[in-house]
């Protein structure tokens, strides 16, 4: 058995109330030499055909997009994922990242036509479809001979995936069905040559999944190109079907599988665009750096501006925190998949059911980088002033294509009540230990804190120690609801919403620190004092936001004797021993980024 299957990899929101080793989850600064080669070749493709030509897709050029898109499939990008037998790469899923990351930098554009056309385009047939179909439709859609997209969102079935009301009619004969209803947002609708496209059957209570071909002849018409604030290239339409007949055979998994087939593919969507998120960030800094470097005011680039610095230093250690979170979920979303089918499970369940497995990490991952790429670039527009506010410097239409990410795939305010309802759902299932740990925390609360004084003269031993009491905020606040609310929980999203912004930052904030610890014990602790400080600032934020978060949820559901004991574990569990010197940081980051002329930690 391979190191892969037998190092400690937790389940699934377990990274609450089990610690993780540092050696055990995976960095960027652990890329096999194919996968750099593939990341390289990636950013040169980007480089040349879509950065070098934004303006083309800001001028709404579908037809580049389009163009764009088929030379990613010559040079394989669209089939990483697709296994070699339907004439894709076959990689893992960390590579399937990788690429999803790196490509998605220049424009959202063509960032959402890659994602919409690998991701909800084609995986449902991968993990879903049968040989046949697989066989049929998979290889064109691996190398960019056909494009997909995928019709799930009508006008009244946004969030409420399930609410359709495209129906499905089995024709007289048994060979066929009519689809008949209306769908928007479609991206790739313009250019598309297949859809998987969700519909009702008779009464059933789930929606089912059909594969259906691109025939304008077989009642299939469009709307026009919606005017979007962002992503001005990628091609976007409503799809009406009146009677198109589909082969009962295109039919999508089982009859009344469609939600799950929607939710799973969420699942992967989620992540992926957290990936796609990365390199948009990374492009940005570089922009805002080179242009602090060289604008000049009171006679002094205005780089040496604190005010300046400390925009610069959260924008390079958000995207490292990023990086380092979307990273560590995808090794282990690849590391369950191997251990599946070591199992014995086929590879579409195994891939199935290691994606489903980290689903709270998902929307974890969703929420905080879609979160951090539009404060990116809405701090690039300010570093650039005037000119950020122009069209023709890259940071305002940065910022406009970056708006979309806090949307789809679910909007953040869907995947924040998901990431805390999802965790309660395993508990209650004893996938995750919530109960124990919690009632630890409680009986905590009424005893007498320990005056000894800790040995903090290790690397990151205060923060994993104020780690470690952070997560008792989260099993405060979260046991005490469950206590009160029951299942009736789901009725008070705003106690959720402040509870997933704890659980959020908590993932976020150990993923920082273990990568970090790694590389500093393999590189030595000199080579990564930025990265250390990146880590330390990006903790103390997080402090801070739990602070106001876990005050939010108290005072939201507790009165008396109770919140008074609450708010004082609050703050003993959020208590620093030696708060660091958060400016100094900021320009210890600021400068390392300044003289690399760009964002140099990938």
């Amino acid at each position: 058995m391979t190191t892969t299957l037998t190092k400690d990899i937790l389940r699934g929101g377990q990274f609450l109330v089990k610690e993780t080793k540092c050696e055990d989850i995976f960095t960027l600064e652990d890329l096999s030499e194919e996968q750099r080669m593939m990341r390289d070749s990636t950013k040169e493709f980007v480089d040349r055909e879509l950065w070098a030509h934004w303006e083309r897709f800001e001028n709404k050029d579908y037809g580049y997009t389009e163009a764009c898109m088929k030379k990613a499939g010559e040079l394989g990008l669209l089939g990483v994922a697709v296994p070699e037998e339907y004439g894709g790469l076959g990689m893992g899923f960390v590579s399937t990242m990788l690429v999803c990351d790196y490509i998605s930098g220049a424009t959202g554009s063509f960032s959402t036509a890659f994602g919409a056309h690998t991701g909800i385009g084609t995986m449902p047939i991968t993990l879903y479809g049968t040989e046949e179909q697989k066989k049929k439709y998979v290889p064109r859609l691996a190398t960019g001979e056909w494009f997909g997209a995928y019709c799930l969102t009508e006008p009244g079935a946004g969030s409420d995936a399930n609410s359709g009301k495209t129906k499905a009619v089995l024709s007289k004969d048994g060979k066929y069905y009519n689809i008949s209803g209306q769908k928007m947002w479609i991206s790739n609708a313009g250019f598309c040559d297949m859809f998987i496209v969700f519909a009702r059957i008779g009464d059933d209570k789930y929606i089912t999944g059909f594969i259906v071909e691109n025939d304008p002849e077989n009642g299939i018409t469009f709307g026009e190109e919606e005017k979007k604030l962002g992503i001005h290239s990628s091609s976007t339409r409503q799809v009406f079907f009146t009677d198109t007949k589909v082969p009962v055979e295109n039919m999508l998994s089982e009859r009344g599988n469609g939600f799950k087939i929607a939710m799973n593919a969420l699942n992967i969507g989620r992540i992926k665009l957290a990936a796609a998120c990365l390199e948009a960030q990374r492009r940005v800094i570089g922009e805002g750096i080179k242009y602090a470097n060289e604008r000049i005011q009171f006679k002094t680039p205005i780089i040496n501006f604190g005010a300046i610095k400390a925009k610069i230093a959260d924008m390079a250690t958000n995207c490292y925190v990023d990086e380092a979170a979307s990273y560590r979920a995808a090794k282990n979303i690849e590391d369950r998949i191997a251990i599946r089918e070591s199992e014995g499970n086929s590879r579409q369940e195994a891939e199935l059911k290691g994606v489903e497995e980290y689903a709270i990490e998902c929307s974890i991952l969703k929420v905080a980088v879609s979160e951090d790429v539009q404060h990116c670039t809405d701090e690039g527009i300010q570093i650039f002033g005037g000119m950020g506010f122009s069209a023709d410097a890259p940071m305002e239409k940065a910022w406009r294509d970056a708006r979309i990410a806090r949307i789809y795939e679910g909007t953040n305010e869907i995947n924040r009540m998901l990431a805390v309802g999802m965790l309660i759902k395993k508990a209650m299932k004893g996938h995750v230990d919530l109960l124990g740990p919690a009632t630890k925390v409680g009986e905590e609360l009424l005893g007498i804190p320990s005056l000894e004084p800790l040995d903090f003269s290790e690397l990151f031993a205060e923060e994993k120690d104020l780690l470690a009491r952070l997560k008792k905020v989260f099993l405060m606040v979260a046991g005490a609801a469950v206590q009160k609310f029951g299942p009736d929980l789901e009725e008070h999203q705003q106690l959720l919403l402040a509870a997933s912004d704890i659980l959020i930052k908590i993932y976020m904030a150990e993923s920082a620190l273990l990568r970090t610890e790694k590389n500093a014990k393999r590189f030595g602790e000199e080579k990564q004092a930025t990265q250390i400080a990146m880590t330390r600032l990006y903790l103390y934020k997080a402090v801070d936001t739990i602070i106001q978060k876990g005050k939010e949820a108290i005072v939201s559901f507790t009165e008396g004797d109770e919140q008074r004991m609450m708010l004082m574990g609050l703050k003993r569990f959020t208590k620093y021993t030696n708060q660091p010197n958060v400016a100094a940081l900021r320009v210890q980051i600021a400068d390392h980024v300044a003289a690399a002329n760009g964002y140099n930690f990938d």
